[in-house]
């Protein structure tokens, strides 16, 4: 490795003195079998730490070039932007792996983060700062003349923060459990998830201090908690000991305020000029935006291609299927080659737990069924009868908790045993009887709910599950939406989380109806007060109706014959 002096040099010189490159590979076989790779083509990888990337305003950024001893210079750039530190377990899964099998890979310091000048802003630099360091890195001598962008999450955002201005050298995007408009879409009016922003302002609050990530850990629990404060304005001093402008914009600025304005940078997608291999998890923070991300390309007549599997945002398989992705996908393009022929989308289906190839997303031969919710807790494609509303009462003192699903926390989210999450009396269940034969669904997940509240302010929750012989629920998709006229009988339309999954014949198909997913979604006090300062909590009687003339239903994407 290289030993890398901190004292000031000048922009773009490497400092300090190389020693043997071993201790780069230490632990890369580690890394080889964790994420599954082939073996690498050189162990003797050395670093080049604190490059200094100059931004027109003056900062200057810090980066760490990772590269085979011998013969690195000239390989195609493998270029990683985050704001999560230029060592630690995401560069280990990321950079060394590259940079052992074909590629030179830059991971620098997003501004104001790990000794990167200026402040940290979250979203706001990074289209600026992104065009820059791609400036700066075609005058390296060391440079080629191919580079790949690649990276998951706030690692990905950057990379579409520039896809509307790519150099010709850029030959290759790889975003990984990532979207164009990255936090917005928590932030929404009708719905605000609270969870992902929360837990990641906290996060990125605190990652600097030493040892930051056993505190993380050992501090799970007091950030949970403080997602209970009242006002939730306060909560953000209840997890930290302090304000944080980050958190206290999140509570207060939904997804239309102008405080957001330049982070959305969806518009910039259907510009994409190069080849883009997205990868996404059927239980990602992310999937929707990724998944419309994905169409824009298409639609554009970009090349682009998808893979989807059965992974939450922080799964091992992620980093292994995002290494998989830049070196098949990014370096063949790299190079001047095309990569290993593939369907465009790549999907896993649960069920059937198989990987199977498709033409497009949503994919062809699968039309919306409706599944309608009946009395005594049935679902059928047939129309309800007559019947009366089934009612349930939820109290946001008591909130209805998230269970498994699409989580922020690592280790909470994806397929889990619903059953102690039903036994709860502010959670209906709707279920078909015994399936006769194999039901499968790909696509669009939406359900209709016929609501009504003893309140205003309601919210509706909807889940899908797969309920297998010996009656264990597992959660396949959901979704949730706020209601300001719950007290009058509508029809809530509920968008839930894409999937792809195959009901096996013996299994049933079930629907949960609550209201609310807490801490995933922020819980609705039932008063209308604005969300950060509410400071009363009321409990509210809801209905669900399933009649002739209220058919609440679920719309599935079923395969149809033929």
């Amino acid at each position: 490795m290289a030993d890398i002096e901190d004292r000031p040099r000048a922009a773009g010189e490497a400092t300090g003195r190389t020693r043997s490159g071993r201790r780069a590979g230490h632990g890369s076989r580690l890394v080889q079998r964790l994420l599954k790779l082939t073996p690498p083509l050189t162990r003797d990888v050395v670093v080049q730490r604190n490059l200094r990337v100059p931004m027109p305003d003056g900062t200057v950024l810090l980066a760490d070039r990772w590269a085979p001893r011998k013969g690195g210079d000239g390989l195609p750039t493998a270029l990683i932007r985050t704001p999560y530190g230029r060592r630690g377990p995401i560069v280990a899964l990321s950079a060394p792996p590259l940079a052992e099998r074909g590629f030179q890979v830059v991971v620098q310091s997003a501004r104001g983060t790990f000794g990167s000048e200026g402040d940290f802003d979250p979203f706001r630099h990074e289209r600026e700062d992104g065009l820059a360091t791609l400036d700066w890195l075609l005058e390296q001598p060391w440079c080629g003349d191919a580079i790949v962008l690649t990276g998951g999450s706030y690692l990905g955002y950057v990379q579409w923060a520039v896809a509307d201005r790519l150099p010709p050298q850029v030959k290759a995007m790889i975003p990984v459990v990532t979207e164009a408009a990255l936090s917005l879409d928590f932030l929404r009016e009708d719905g605000f998830s609270l969870e992902t922003p929360f837990g990641w302002g906290v996060m990125v609050a605190g990652q600097e201090r030493r040892g930051a990530l056993v505190r993380q850990l050992l501090s799970a629990r007091k950030t949970h908690r403080a997602q209970f404060t009242l006002p939730l304005a306060d909560a953000d001093t209840a997890a930290l000991g302090r304000r944080s402008q980050y958190l206290q914009d999140i509570l207060v600025h939904g997804a239309d305020h102008p405080r957001w304005a330049g982070v959305d940078h969806r518009a910039r997608v259907a510009e994409v000029s190069v080849p883009v291999s997205s990868v996404g998890g059927w239980y990602d923070i992310f999937l929707p935006g990724q998944l419309r991300d994905y169409q824009a390309l298409r639609a554009a007549g970009s090349e682009a291609r998808l893979t989807v599997g059965p992974w939450a945002h922080t799964a091992m398989s992620v980093f292994a299927q995002a290494a998989a992705q830049t070196l098949e996908f990014g370096l063949a393009h790299a190079q001047g080659e095309q990569p290993p022929e593939r369907a465009p989308v790549r999907l896993y289906v649960m069920g059937e737990e198989k990987w199977r190839g498709f033409a497009s997303w949503p994919p062809a031969g699968y039309a919306p069924q409706r599944f309608h919710l009946q009395a005594a807790g049935a679902l059928s494609p047939q129309l309800p009868g007559e019947s009366s509303p089934d009612g349930y009462r939820y109290d946001p003192a008591d909130p209805t908790p998230a269970r498994g699903g699409v989580r922020f926390a690592p280790g909470d989210g994806g397929r889990v045993d619903n059953s102690r999450l039903e036994a709860r009396p502010d959670v209906l269940t709707y279920t078909t009887p015994v399936l006769e034969e194999d039901v499968e669904v790909i696509g669009e997940v939406e359900a209709e709910i016929w609501f009504r509240s003893s309140r205003p302010h309601a919210d509706v929750f909807v889940r899908l599950c797969d309920v297998d012989e010996k009656g264990r629920s597992t959660n396949l998709c959901d979704g949730l939406v706020s209601l300001t006229d719950a007290d009058e009988l509508s029809r809530a339309a509920v968008r839930l989380w894409p999937t792809a999954h195959r009901f096996r014949r013996g299994h049933r198909i079930r629907v949960q109806v609550s209201s609310g997913a807490f801490p995933r979604y922020a819980r609705n006090p039932g008063t209308g007060e604005p969300r950060a300062t509410a400071t009363t909590l009321r409990a509210a009687d809801q209905q669900v109706f399933h009649d002739p003339e209220h058919p609440s239903a679920v719309l599935l994407p079923v395969r149809q014959p033929g």
